[in-house]
């Protein structure tokens, strides 16, 4: 393949799910401009992180769990929760529970999209390789970033729970993402056959998430009123 073609088929899982998680918001759909900026924000991200993993390796070392909790998820999902929180938080279009979603989900996505064109281009990745990490680590970015924006509205709209919900929204991420990369760490010859349960849980567990956040929409209220008065 020529490198623009290992590029785009790169890019394509992560803008795909992008759109599919946006286009899902049922009720007010996000600016374009805003999602894309959290995009961008998202694969800025990865230089930080190189270098702050590379240097927890150097004092940590790089044992499976300590990696795949601390140094790999631990760091990841606490600075795409930390950019979420301060920039789109208490942002005036973060108007219904679902925008958590949308938001964390393209930080978490701009960040998996950059690292798989990375390691395309650094592996000279076919196909084949490409679509399994459409399926498996892009994904999981996207289905981290669904719980993180999950809580996040969960948090947003029911202030007597914020801390807790906070709280959640960092630490499931990086519970599952460091489950995910210690089973691809650790279980060596046999990790698909856990990887595969794992991964429809966490689709499952992504998709009941969409549906409860749309469900507890204020503005689910306000277009069925709108309905009844016309």
């Amino acid at each position: 393949m020529s490198m623009v073609s290992v590029i785009l088929a790169a890019i394509a899982p992560g803008v795909a799910l992008l759109a599919y998680f946006y286009l899902k918001d049922r009720y007010d759909t996000e600016p374009i401009h805003l999602v894309g900026k959290m995009f961008l924000f998202g694969i800025l991200l990865v230089f930080p992180v190189m270098v702050l993993q590379r240097a927890f390796v150097h004092g940590f070392g790089d044992d499976p769990l300590v990696f795949s909790f601390l140094i790999s998820a631990g760091i990841e999902e606490f600075l795409k929760w930390f950019l979420v929180y301060f920039l789109i938080f208490r942002h005036a279009s973060f108007d219904e529970p679902y925008d958590g979603i949308v938001y964390s989900v393209a930080v978490s996505l701009g960040f998996a999209t950059l690292e798989n064109v990375f390691y395309a281009l650094l592996n000279s990745a076919s196909i084949s390789t490409l679509l399994m990490r459409a399926f498996l680590p892009v994904s999981g970015h996207a289905m981290f970033g669904v719980m993180m924006g999950y809580h996040l509205g969960k948090a947003k709209f029911n202030p007597e729970q914020r801390t807790r919900q906070l709280f959640y929204a960092c630490f499931m991420p990086i519970f599952w993402h460091g489950v995910f990369d210690y089973v691809l760490l650790s279980a060596k010859t046999y990790w698909i056959w856990i990887m595969l349960p794992l991964m429809v849980f966490l689709w499952g567990r992504s998709l009941w998430n969409v549906k409860r956040a749309n469900a507890k929409s204020p503005l689910r209220v306000l277009r069925r009123e709108e309905r009844v008065e016309m």
